[in-house]
């Protein structure tokens, strides 16, 4: 399967070194490119692609109020990568809330690059440990979620366990591990707590961790 992609940058020599490196992949193709997010709007458009990589700061309109646009107009269909020149850039964190599914440092290394893009437009989150605790120590001091306030009782014991992992930082793999059950089982918790907390990935699992107290600002991630 191809994953079509759109990159927007109002920078174009980053925005070409973006488009090249990804062309050269044999199972990526690049349908678009844009210089600022209303451009990106309207590629997402017309051209449907899988994922939409956005720079944080265009001109006209950024790269939140483009994501948000995007994943409302798609209804999730295209899911969103941000761009962007610091781990903690102020407005990673409004990204989060606009439906963004992950984040991607402009420095990052070519392997780094292909991984959040085919991680992302296969519907998961880019949240790698070292940028994910920083993220969201602060998003929860500085901002209060946008998402409504789930009722966690209606997870089972294995269920809220899961999540308190996965707000750890644990991939599937790792739960797996730790948990001494199969892959299957673990997806299948997963897919149960995402449906009846509503959630659309685990950045928005990490976030409602953090607001209902499973997980504090500066907890560590089990050994």
């Amino acid at each position: 399967m191809v994953i079509r992609a759109i990159v927007a940058d109002d920078q174009t020599v980053v925005r070409t070194g973006f488009v090249n490196l990804l062309s050269t992949q044999g199972d990526i193709e690049v349908v678009g490119e844009a210089g600022d997010g209303a451009e990106a709007v309207g590629l997402v458009a017309q051209r449907r692609p899988d994922i939409a990589l956005l720079d944080i700061r265009m001109p006209r309109m950024d790269g939140i109020r483009a994501a948000r646009t995007i994943v409302n107009d798609t209804a999730g269909a295209t899911k969103v990568l941000m761009l962007t020149t610091f781990s903690l850039d102020e407005y990673v964190f409004d990204a989060l809330a606009a439906g963004a599914s992950g984040f991607l440092l402009k420095d990052a290394t070519f392997p780094e690059l292909l991984h959040a893009v085919r991680l992302v437009a296969a519907g998961k989150a880019m949240l790698a440990p070292d940028i994910t605790k920083r993220l969201i120590e602060e998003f929860s001091r500085r901002r209060p979620s946008h998402l409504p306030v789930p009722d966690l009782g209606s997870l089972t014991a294995r269920e809220s366990e899961v999540l308190l992992l996965i707000a750890q930082g644990l991939s599937n793999t790792e739960i797996t591990q730790r948990l001494t059950v199969t892959d299957h089982t673990v997806k299948t918790h997963i897919n149960r707590l995402f449906a009846k907390l509503g959630l659309r990935d685990r950045a928005q699992a990490v976030i409602v961790a953090y607001e209902m107290g499973l997980v504090t600002p500066g907890s560590r991630r089990p050994d």
